[in-house]
């Protein structure tokens, strides 16, 4: 429990709380110690999402690298995004599953993935640990034969990400091909040299100024992300700049 007493607000979890600034990431030193990550030699590259997005903010320029390479690509949405706006009197749940969808398809366009297969498996937002069995089940038949497999960290301090991680790691383990994980609110919650992240098993992948570009351009297409559904607060957006600028830098990570 947050103690009060020393006036400091509480949050329900580290995703609500105040983040760490990209200045300070940016600053870190430790980038340049992380062996680059070789991409995977030419087949299909299957890429795990817990929502709509999530592949988009954490490896969206390796998605246009990989695209770009002639890798085939199976885009999985493990839930519709439907509750990124709980209380929203502007798009109920039913509404957001369709925008996120097509938003989803609008970046993967601008990342040049324009032949990526998306498989969405419908699963309730928030709920993914409940199903995370179910989800495993349906990630074996399409890791079988892949190249790689990529998915949230396991440990990215949302529950969506972690299931849906587990449950991607345990179906390519089954199908005995390459995994890595990506992680999303990490660069919120922690802090350079942070105890909490295996930095022993981190590698980068660098982005050219052109993808950097184009990942930008993707995550644009995150309207209903990335800015106001409307007045109120609960129709604020959910990646407000200072959350978005973690994402747009000239390099993505992944744990190997």
């Amino acid at each position: 429990m947050t103690d009060l007493t020393d006036g400091t607000p509480p949050y329900a979890d580290a995703i609500q709380a105040p983040g760490t600034d990209e200045s300070v990431w940016e600053a870190w030193p430790g980038w340049e110690s992380l062996p680059a990550f070789t991409l995977p030699p030419p087949g299909r590259v299957v890429v795990v999402a817990a929502h709509p997005d999530d592949e988009v903010l954490g490896l969206g320029g390796t998605i246009a690298r990989l695209a770009a390479a002639g890798h085939g690509l199976i885009v999985v949405s493990v839930t519709d995004g439907e509750g990124s706006h709980p209380h929203s009197r502007v798009l109920r749940p039913h509404d957001l599953s369709r925008v996120r969808a097509e938003e989803i398809r609008t970046a993967l366009d601008r990342l040049g993935a324009h032949d990526a297969e998306i498989v969405r498996l419908h699963v309730p937002d928030s709920g993914v640990g409940r199903h995370e069995e179910e989800v495993r089940r349906a990630l074996v038949p399409l890791c079988s034969g892949a190249a790689l497999v990529a998915a949230p960290w396991t440990a990215d301090v949302h529950s969506d990400h972690e299931a849906a991680g587990r449950a991607a790691r345990a179906a390519a383990a089954e199908s005995g091909v390459p995994f890595v994980e990506y992680p999303v609110w990490l660069w919120h919650w922690g802090r350079p040299e942070d105890p909490r992240v295996p930095w022993d098993r981190a590698a980068r992948l660098p982005l050219s100024p052109e993808v950097q570009t184009r990942k930008r351009h993707a995550v644009a297409a995150f309207v209903s992300q990335i800015r106001p559904l409307g007045p109120g607060p609960e129709e604020a957006a959910v990646l407000p700049p200072e959350e978005l600028a973690h994402h747009l830098r000239p390099r993505e990570v992944v744990f190997l």
